[in-house]
């Protein structure tokens, strides 16, 4: 790879450090301003009773996008819109039963102010993020959230770098104050990422992904240790449990209780004349089917052992589970 003739590492170095601190410096300086207009802010958006419908143009919109789906994924419902298609159709995607959060640095955004009228004609109210309190969006706002930063990171003050961050700070500030206004909770974050770790975690259950009915490897407690071992490998979760006639679980055996009981018999007389009762440890762990997923693999881990049986709450036996299992669930 051939560099340019102007590349200095040191500099880039030094750039970037810069580059970070005056974004950073920007953010604080947005905290520090931050007063009652954010309280107003976070109660406009929660007396609304449709979304909040994010709009913004160039790089204000990139950032829209993500404030849009922050809000959305922590409990306010909402979308963005771009204002150039707003006034060609889409503006009817907005109800009045919505809140239009306007971006723009400047607040003069030419595609954005053009509907502004529109919007206010309608009833729904305007939240503004903007570096102008007087510009032509902060002057249509019902509230405004200064977003305004003394230079931009970029060297020659053109890119928007800082005033796009201290945008979506705002945006995100937003969001969990929201949040926590709505007592959004972990689990409710979880039932809108689904497919995420955090949402296999807790949304997934030990009845899930437990395995039952002829999958379960069971004996009875006078069974023979040579039918318990086939009753083993048969089933392939390297245990069995031992229930009485009603399927109430008296005890456990695993492999590595057999290979223990080798080492401690020597004698393969000695292993054919006992039955389960005789190996098994009673009262082992148990887990109920609506835990959740997340708990068994804690129970297992705190306990040393690597399966464990799922009982109702008389403690009939309903299924079992293993690492494996909550692996494959991606739980662990």
């Amino acid at each position: 790879m051939s560099l340019p003739s102007t590349f200095d590492p040191a500099r880039a170095l030094a750039m970037a450090k810069e580059t970070l601190n005056i974004e950073a410096d920007a953010v604080n300086a947005v905290a520090r301003r931050m007063d009652d207009a954010f309280v107003r802010a976070v109660a406009l958006v929660l007396d609304v009773s449709g979304r909040v419908v994010v709009m913004g143009m160039g790089k204000s919109g990139h950032i829209g996008r993500k404030i849009a789906a922050t809000l959305a994924s922590t409990g306010t419902p909402a979308m963005f819109v771009h204002p150039a298609e707003a006034s060609h159709g889409d503006l009817g995607m907005i109800t009045r039963f919505d809140l239009v959060l306007g971006i723009s640095n400047s607040g003069e955004s030419e595609e954005l102010t053009a509907i502004l009228p529109l919007i206010k004609r309608m009833g729904v109210p305007l939240l503004a993020i903007t570096g102008r309190a007087d510009s032509t969006l902060g002057r249509h706002a019902s509230v405004v959230l200064d977003a305004s930063v003394d230079k931009e990171a970029c060297p020659h003050n053109l890119a928007p770098t800082a005033s796009t961050t201290a945008q979506l700070a705002l945006g995100d500030a937003l969001a969990v104050a929201l949040l926590d206004a709505r007592g959004f909770k972990a689990d409710d974050f979880a039932r809108s990422h689904p497919g995420g770790a955090l949402g296999r975690k807790l949304l997934t259950h030990v009845g899930d992904v437990m395995r039952s009915g002829d999958a379960l490897p069971r004996v009875g407690p006078d069974a023979g240790l040579m039918d318990l071992m086939r009753e083993i490998s048969a089933k392939g979760l390297g245990m069995s449990a031992i229930v009485d006639t009603e399927q109430r679980v008296l005890g456990i055996f695993t492999d590595g209780d057999l290979r223990r009981l080798i080492e401690k018999t020597g004698s393969s007389a000695d292993l054919r004349s006992m039955m389960a009762r005789d190996v098994m440890h009673a009262n082992p762990c148990t887990v109920r089917a609506d835990a959740l997923a997340v708990e068994a693999a804690g129970l297992m881990e705190a306990s040393r052992i690597t399966s464990v049986l799922v009982v109702d709450a008389t403690g009939r036996l309903q299924g079992a589970i293993n690492s494996n299992d909550l692996m494959r669930a991606k739980v662990i």
